[in-house]
């Protein structure tokens, strides 16, 4: 499981058409049935499955873009983000993830990402707020005891006005189990569009992971996917920040174009 699923990135990016960091992530996980999961991915994937399931994540954050060479545009490249996502392999083997949506409030990144990477984003009004044991806004990442909420209102296009409200208490840092490896340890992505199946590489640390207590969760998002209502009791994290550099999109195995 370790070998693979590593929890230090396995690429090396040396040129890269973007750099980001991930903060004030929440990853919100449930079990499902591998057949209902595989249904809905795209020819040439396949689920993979951890004790027995396939896992669906929802996961919100806050996103930070930083395109090389191009102005600095906080209102266009900073925005909270949530996204609904799975874990694959195409007929390689190779590990990653797959995407129903992703929704961001920047229009121009919706834009972009669904023309480049061929993953499917969608723009809505989102905000996160972050709140100290005190009651006070958070000055800094959020830690041990501190409240992050996240809202979104999708806009566009389609399933308008699917909402999601996550909110969550940070707990205590903890090093990862089998299980947290395999829903967290990913570097790849996967997108789709008609008959092509796109493959990118992502590197950043290895996850600094806490524990977090789900204090709500009313979630629309995961629906809209084509999925049922999740059940049972998810398995919830939080991490304060990542430094991610993003690979260029190439063809992946297993699906060829029309």
């Amino acid at each position: 499981m370790n070998d693979r699923y590593p929890a230090e990135c396995p690429h090396v990016i040396k040129r890269t058409p973007m750099r980001m960091k991930w903060l004030d992530l929440t990853m919100v996980h449930w079990r499902y049935d591998a057949a209902e999961v595989q249904a809905l991915l795209p020819e040439g994937l396949e689920v993979e499955t951890f004790d027995g399931s396939a896992w669906v994540g929802l996961v919100p954050f806050q996103m930070q873009v930083d395109i090389p060479f191009a102005p600095v545009l906080p209102s266009v490249l900073h925005f909270p983000e949530t996204n609904v996502r799975t874990y694959v392999h195409d007929s390689s083997g190779e590990p990653g993830v797959l995407f129903w949506s992703l929704e961001a409030s920047s229009l121009p990144a919706v834009v972009t990402a669904r023309a480049s990477y061929q993953v499917p984003y969608f723009w809505a009004d989102m905000s996160i707020e972050r709140t100290a044991s005190s009651g006070a806004p958070v000055v800094g990442r959020p830690g041990p005891g501190d409240v992050v909420r996240y809202d979104a209102v999708r806009r566009w296009p389609g399933a308008k006005g699917a909402t999601s409200v996550v909110e969550v208490e940070v707990g205590e840092s903890f090093e990862g189990r089998e299980i947290d490896r395999f829903l967290t340890a990913r570097w790849a992505l996967y997108g789709s569009f008609s008959r092509w199946l796109s493959y990118a590489t992502m590197h950043h640390e290895p996850w600094p992971l806490h524990h977090a207590t789900l204090r709500q969760c009313d979630d629309e998002l995961v629906m809209a996917a084509g999925l049922s209502a999740p059940e049972g009791d998810p398995l919830v994290h939080f991490s304060p920040e990542v430094n991610v550099r993003c690979g260029w999109p190439r063809r992946a195995s297993g699906r060829s174009e029309v």
